[in-house]
């Protein structure tokens, strides 16, 4: 039969699935990604002058 100072001593398993490891540093990423193509879509419309491209008239 444990005692209690068995059970203070457990710790959880710390083998977990790698989405679950890295389920916040995904997130972040993602959040990068969309503020990295926000920013090149911004910098491509002030380089263009605002006006449509020619191979898109």
């Amino acid at each position: 039969m444990p005692s209690e100072h068995d059970v203070e001593h457990h710790h959880p398993h710390r083998n977990r699935h790698l989405a679950q490891r890295f389920e916040n540093l995904i997130g972040v990423l993602m959040v990068i990604a969309i503020a990295v193509l926000a920013v090149g879509l911004i910098y491509g419309l002030l380089n263009t002058g605002g006006t449509t491209p020619s191979y898109l008239r």
